[in-house]
């Protein structure tokens, strides 16, 4: 197509009736404009489609872009372009993210989403003038699929805010992909409670709330504990302002 996209239309006939002869062949030919005409019609109704969804999504006040599996963007709302010292453009039509060990994250998600089709979190740490971010891919599967028009992966930003309160373990566990036990006691690390008694309240032992916090430094990009309770309690929907 002149807008980049590849059709394909496949004809199939019973292995019984043998191979197709070159008659057949010329009257498909001949067809062959009609069905790039429809081809490319389809394709501009389909983008329109998702740049209503992703405009959608700014209404919500959520930067997003939609995106094919091989990373080549489609389209961006108006709040994901606004932010070019978070998202940069990328050779082949494709997007990447300003911060190096993000950006490294981001890469491996868009190469594992061809096989696995799972939900990643990547953070950002905050910058002069920019507060912490949380980058959301999601495969867009099923009804999904068609709402976007045959995007493979939607893009979201969360900002973060500092006078944010103490977020609930199923807020985090939506922002940075931990699992219920791993929220759980992030939650109460984020109350400002010490490890051992972050444990307890989380009914585990202080081997397994060490072995949690490893996986919890790793999926938030954390080091220390101060730094995941201050990046804890930043979580927040971010606003239009």
């Amino acid at each position: 197509m002149p807008s980049g996209e590849l059709v394909t239309f496949v004809f199939q006939r019973w292995t019984r009736d043998g191979t197709y002869d070159q008659t057949s062949i010329d009257r498909l030919d001949q067809l062959r404009p009609h069905f790039a005409r429809a081809g490319l019609v389809s394709a501009r109704l389909g983008m329109e489609q998702a740049k209503a969804s992703v405009s959608a999504l700014e209404a919500l006040g959520l930067p997003a872009a939609v995106m094919t599996a091989s990373g080549r963007v489609l389209t961006a709302n108006v709040l994901l372009e606004n932010m070019p010292s978070v998202f940069i453009a990328a050779a082949h039509g494709g997007m990447a993210l300003a911060d190096v060990s993000a950006n490294e994250l981001f890469r491996q998600a868009i190469t594992h989403n061809l096989h696995n089709r799972v939900v990643r979190s990547i953070p950002i740490p905050a910058r002069e003038g920019q507060p912490a971010l949380v980058i959301h891919l999601l495969p867009l599967r099923r009804a999904a699929h068609e709402i976007f028009s045959g995007a493979d992966i939607l893009v979201a930003a969360t900002a973060m805010s500092a006078s944010a309160p103490v977020p609930s373990p199923s807020l985090l566990a939506g922002l940075f992909d931990l699992t219920p036990a791993e929220a759980r006691l992030a939650a109460s690390l984020a109350q400002g409670r010490p490890l051992k008694e972050a444990a307890a309240s989380s009914n585990v032992t202080v081997k397994t709330s060490r072995t949690y916090l490893e996986r919890i430094f790793a999926k938030t990009g954390t080091r220390q504990q101060s730094q995941l309770v201050a990046l804890l309690k930043s979580a927040e929907l971010p606003s239009r302002g």
